[in-house]
């Protein structure tokens, strides 16, 4: 695999040796890229020595006649012949340029022009990781695709602990792996997720949801799709596009996802409900929209159907995971859910703390699985959430084969 490892201005540039080893180890031939600021940090020399390949520092650095680039167009060439580019560490300045296209120097303009996933692991002063401007870009990275290897909390350049520090380096070759060259652990199997909300509706103008973006659901089809099964994803209404490869069946209401589930269960493996289901749905819907006239409007409401309930009654052989979005009392809230559901895992979360509410695209789960497991997972972006989801079914799988 053809890796291109973007190296910019920051202390952390440091690491960058290593991790272009850890890289080699698992096969990869790296291509340097350094912004100039880089260059202060780390050498091109040392680089070039240990990739065996020339280092790029600028838009008009010698070309090398082995490649057969032009130095005009070098940015191009490279860019459509890499397999994944990775830039670590990425600076602020970095992602600013990345999320708002800025190509003012060799990294930015190869970051444009190439068609290869993109996996970013940023590295700055906590304050400045917190800032608006960069969480704001790195929202918007991930919107487009970008992978983003968040930072750690740990002992920072200036003196404090905080979060900022650079992922530890085995974190961002296995995320490189997963995004570029995934291990297809989950072929033979047919995935069912359900994802997004419902809609209910009171009259043809008017009706009731809830406030889920879909993001979770779809980054885990993905993931499963990328790791070798066939991926069927059912969806409430969303803004999100389908992942490449994974079949959709767009829904609009509880009753009408139920029927879709029900329909393809007998020919899945693993059913993961990560949608919003609403609980309650109104009693009747009025044909003709609803006009006010000055006084209550009583909406009497009966519960929706409890799907994730019926697919566990009739769960068979098959892994059934999920969903508990709580506000209080989650782990107590989610066990109960995984007996009274007869589920294998289920994924619990706080929505009403900061990074792990609906509509981001970063959660803080607990995975609480059926033989008394928990894996607590900190902030990280629902891509990274949702392979460690699929990592856990693995689990229960080994130690109960």
């Amino acid at each position: 695999m053809k890796v291109l490892l973007g190296i910019t201005g920051c202390i952390a540039a440091y690491k960058a040796p290593e991790l272009l080893r850890q890289l080699q180890k698992r096969g990869c031939n790296v291509h340097v890229v350094m912004t100039e600021n880089a260059q202060n940090f780390v050498t091109a020399t040392t680089l070039a020595a240990l990739s065996r390949n020339p280092v790029f520092t600028g838009m008009f650095s010698d070309p090398d006649s082995s490649l057969g680039l032009d130095v005009a167009i070098d940015h191009i060439r490279l860019a459509h012949s890499a397999d994944l580019l990775l830039v670590a560490p990425a600076t602020a300045n970095t992602l600013a340029k990345f999320a708002n296209g800025i190509a003012d120097d060799f990294l930015s303009t190869l970051y444009l022009a190439t068609r290869a996933p993109v996996v970013v692991a940023p590295a700055m002063n906590s304050d400045m990781w917190y800032h608006v401007a960069v969480q704001s870009n790195v929202r918007q990275l991930l919107s487009r695709g970008v992978t983003v290897v968040e930072p750690d909390e740990g002992y920072l350049a200036e003196g404090i602990i905080g979060k900022g520090r650079l992922a530890a380096l085995e974190r961002i070759v296995e995320r490189v792996f997963q995004v570029a060259a995934p291990v297809q652990d989950f072929q033979g199997d047919m995935v069912l997720v359900t994802a997004g909300p419902t809609c209910e509706d009171i009259d043809p103008v008017r009706f009731l949801t809830n406030r889920s973006s879909g993001k979770m659901g779809y980054q885990l089809a993905e993931a499963a799709q990328r790791r070798g099964a066939r991926t069927l994803l059912i969806s409430g209404p969303t803004k999100l596009d389908p992942p490449s490869g994974v079949e959709l069946i767009a829904v609009r209401s509880a009753e009408q996802m139920r029927e879709q589930v029900l329909r393809h269960l007998p020919v899945t493996s693993i059913v993961i409900k990560a949608a919003a289901v609403s609980d309650f749905r109104p009693n009747t819907t009025s044909e003709q929209k609803i006009k006010k006239d000055g006084q209550p409007l009583v909406l009497e409401l009966v519960p929706s159907p409890d799907i994730l309930k019926e697919v566990g009654a009739r769960k068979e052989g098959r892994i059934l995971v999920g969903f508990a979005a709580e506000t209080e009392s989650v782990l107590q809230n989610g066990q109960k859910k995984l007996k009274e559901k007869s589920l294998d895992l289920l994924v619990a979360n706080d929505v009403s703390q900061a990074g792990a509410g609906f509509d981001g695209d970063t959660n803080i789960v607990t995975i609480l699985t059926r033989d008394g497991h928990q894996v607590q997972l900190d902030k990280r972006p629902k891509a990274e959430v949702a392979h460690e989801i699929l990592n856990q079914i693995l689990a229960l799988r080994k130690r109960h084969a």
